[in-house]
């Protein structure tokens, strides 16, 4: 579970001119569905996170404007397919990321997610931004705005568990 809803998703996504979100729905990115939807951006599911930047990559080389939406466990599964999107052929696809846990270090301490999803964004080199709330929003759409104007990924951290 995340703060943020839906209506908060779909602003960002809106604001970013998003036409396409590609993803594996986790318990927290579900719910946003209907909003991302309703807001007139296509919904593209995959079955693997590693098919999401591949998908992605097609619909940029298409013309479209895509973003990757995947939870930090899927972004580990997806390691390489990213490394070639990102790096190899440098597509500057942005992505959304939840940050399963997070909320709920104190209830949960031993999720090693807590552990290795931000070393794995260093180590990947991706720049991205913790949104811990809807308050964090505002940074989340500068972030995406200052990534695509000078060309490269950038990814959300989106504060998961219980608020």
């Amino acid at each position: 579970m995340s703060s943020l809803t839906g209506a908060d998703i779909a602003a960002l996504l809106r604001s970013q001119e998003v036409t396409d979100v590609v993803s594996v729905p986790d318990s927290t990115i579900g719910p946003w569905e209907r909003a991302i939807t309703d807001a007139g951006i296509r919904l593209v599911r995959v079955c693997r996170e590693g098919e999401a930047w591949g998908v992605a990559c097609g619909l940029h080389l298409g013309g479209r404007r895509p973003l990757v939406m995947i939870q930090c466990t899927g972004l580990f599964e997806s390691g390489d397919a990213l490394r070639n999107a990102l790096h190899d052929w440098k597509l500057p696809i942005p992505a959304i990321v939840g940050y399963r846990s997070f909320l709920n270090q104190e209830t949960i301490p031993g999720d090693t997610c807590l552990v290795f999803t931000e070393p794995v964004l260093d180590a990947w080199n991706l720049d991205y931004v913790l949104v811990r709330d809807a308050e964090g929003m505002d940074t989340a759409a500068a972030h995406l705005e200052r990534c695509r104007e000078v060309g490269k990924p950038g990814v959300i951290l989106v504060a998961e568990g219980k608020a």
